[in-house]
């Protein structure tokens, strides 16, 4: 079977490896093609499809938009975006700059609560923008923490004592940033949304087409196998496109492996056809 994975990440954002070591990595472990979908930020595309282009490897231009959304964590894929435009570029460097400005807050308040870190360490160990993964590997490091899961659990998500929010896109804007780009906008792991029921996704997921998205990510390393067949029935009612990843962030995620997520995920060549298939219609 010709395995794919649409949801991966460079040290442009958060991952470990850099873009044209990324494709290499890919390559390495036979995949068909990736997408690269760093967090917020094009940067790493020109260095990641020079690399694809040199060894003859399909990969498809992306990133994952971090949407506003109380009720849990919202992320909009985007496929086959022209990272190129000026435009959507100078946009996307609203986000970047929240980046900037949350990173040393985070960092005081772990200082404050006896996590000796500096911006310093955190900027050393990432390859483009700093994110939290970066915090956590600094605190690894100096072992305020054994592992990269207890940075984020007891620290740095949504809700712990060293959380610090940032701005973004409402859903609609995101969505349509990626459109005006030539993007086809795809929400990403609907289990973080913290949809209580089946029907409160669903009027969601409607509102969200009404405003443009045209996918689900059904397949996902973290999704339990009831939530697969949940998403995939989902995504046929509504008549969204299906795509899945691993979310591999190389050693920035402990537990996940490009194609195979965290052992099972298997992601059909047929699932990138689709969205290629609609990219051409458009």
């Amino acid at each position: 079977m010709n395995l794919i994975d649409l949801h991966t990440h460079s040290n442009a954002s958060d991952g470990s490896l850099a873009p044209g070591e990324l494709v290499a990595y890919a390559v390495q472990k036979g995949a068909a093609a990736i997408a690269l979908t760093d967090h917020d930020t094009v940067a790493g595309l020109p260095e990641a499809l020079r690399a694809a282009e040199a060894c003859h490897f399909e990969l498809v231009p992306g990133l994952e938009i971090s949407a506003d959304y109380t009720g849990g964590g919202m992320h909009i894929l985007g496929y086959f975006i022209n990272h190129a435009d000026l435009f959507f570029q100078r946009e996307l460097e609203r986000l970047q700059e929240a980046r900037r400005e949350r990173n040393p807050k985070i960092i005081v308040r772990l200082q404050e609560l006896g996590i000796p870190i500096t911006y310093d360490q955190v900027l050393a160990l990432s390859g483009g923008q700093i994110g939290r993964p970066h915090i956590a590997q600094a605190m690894l490091q100096i072992g305020a923490v054994q592992t990269l899961d207890e940075a984020f659990t007891h620290y740095l998500t949504k809700g712990a004592p060293a959380y610090v929010e940032k701005f973004r896109f409402p859903p609609g804007r995101a969505i349509d940033l990626i459109r005006q780009a030539g993007g086809i906008p795809v929400l990403a792991h609907p289990f973080t949304l913290n949809c209580t029921t089946i029907e409160q996704l669903t009027g969601l997921l409607r509102e969200l087409q009404a405003q443009g998205l045209q996918g689900l990510e059904c397949l996902y390393s973290e999704h339990t196998p009831d939530q697969n067949r949940e998403y995939l029935a989902l995504a046929e009612k509504l008549d969204l496109l299906v795509t899945g990843g691993s979310d591999f962030h190389g050693l920035n995620k402990e537990g996940v492996e490009i194609l195979t997520g965290c052992g099972a995920l298997r992601i059909p060549y047929e699932r990138l056809q689709s969205l290629k298939d609609l990219k051409a219609r458009h």
